[in-house]
Formats: structure tokens, sequence, C-alpha cells
């Protein structure tokens, strides 16, 4: 069985360091990978900001002596968060006292196209996909792949975000791996967390 790892990196970057307190170390993965799973290839979705050298170089470095190690960049969009405003009746005066509160900007890179045409590229019979997601808009590509006869496995984090009950695998994939005699299991990253944390 041929086995390929698609790493969704800014959601699982994200699920690393606010559900998990780690950050990855990704050459380790790439080591984990190869020892534990015997991947032929191994493909990274990194969102890079614009003239960030050393994050670019970070993923176009990463080496392995058996794997074949695929990284498609690309760059992150910036988009202004919409703007909180509040309004509060003053109960003295009863003036209209108008509060805006600037609420920044975030960044953005999606890499899902890309990341699905490889994994259908690369999904047989006699394939494995490790997946590592918690992106709920997978689950579509999941459900195609499964009935090619192809073996799924996703690494994220069923775990609750502290004090917030949000949780980084989606409940449409939790509904895939929870199905009994489902093809697709979930590999919690709270379970690889030692083999692959950066040391800090």
């Amino acid at each position: 069985m041929k086995t390929f790892a698609f790493i969704d990196v800014q959601n699982t970057e994200t699920t690393a360091l606010k559900v998990l307190n780690f950050i990855f170390d990704w050459q380790k993965l790439i080591n984990y990978l190869e020892t534990r799973w015997n991947c032929e290839k191994i493909f990274f979705y990194p969102g890079i900001q614009e003239n960030d050298e050393i994050r670019k170089n970070l993923f176009l470095n990463l080496t392995s002596n058996k794997s074949e190690v695929i990284v498609r960049a690309k760059e992150y969009r910036v988009y202004k968060n919409q703007d909180k405003v509040s309004s509060v009746i003053c109960p003295n005066c009863k003036i209209d006292v108008v509060h805006k509160v600037d609420m920044g900007y975030s960044w953005k890179c999606n890499c899902d196209v890309e990341m699905t045409l490889d994994v259908l590229k690369n999904s047989e019979a006699d394939t494995e996909v490790l997946l590592f997601t918690g992106d709920g808009d997978f689950a579509f590509l999941i459900e195609e792949i499964i009935k090619r006869e192809t073996k799924v496995r996703i690494f994220s984090s069923a775990l609750p975000v502290e004090n917030s009950g949000y949780k980084r695998l989606s409940k449409k994939l939790k509904k895939l791996t929870n199905q009994e005699g489902s093809p697709v299991q979930l590999i919690e990253l709270q379970n690889i967390k030692k083999i692959i944390q950066k040391a800090v």
C-alpha cells in the first residue's frame, strides 16, 4: 500500500497552538511520517506572508531521505475585520454615545483547491491518505476518495478549546470518523505531540 500525507499547515498549526499548546517541528513530522507510516510523498500547504523569507525557507529547506517532500506555498491575503460599533444612551443627559472598536486585520491563506487536487491525483484502491486538517470543507473530498477504496486517516484534535467549547475537528469530519466500519480514522494530535513538537 502506498501512503501519502497532506498537511493543511494553517489549520494544523492553529490546532497545535490553540488547542494543544505546542509548536510543530515540521522536520520531526517528516521523520515521523517516514518511520511510522512509510510515506512516499509528503505535501505541505503553508501560508507565507509577503517578503517573509524566514518562513518561506523553513518549508523550502525541509528534507527527507525516503519521501518526496512537496511544498505548495501561497501568500497570505490580508483583510480588514468588521469594526464593532456600540451605542449607549447616557441615563443623565440622554445623549447617544457611540463607541467604535477597531477589530484590526486578519491573515488568510486558502490552499484547499491545491490540496484537493493533489489528494485526488494520489487516491486509488491501494493507497492510504493521511490528512492533517480539521476543516469540514474536506468532508466531501473524503467521501469521494473512500469510494475509490482509499483508506483515510485524519490528524487533528477533537478536544475542546479551553473555555469555549469550540473544537478544531469539524462536526462533518467527526461524523465520518464515528460511522461504524468507516474507512476514515481520527488520529488525535495530542497522542503524537511529544514526537512532533518543537523544543522550546
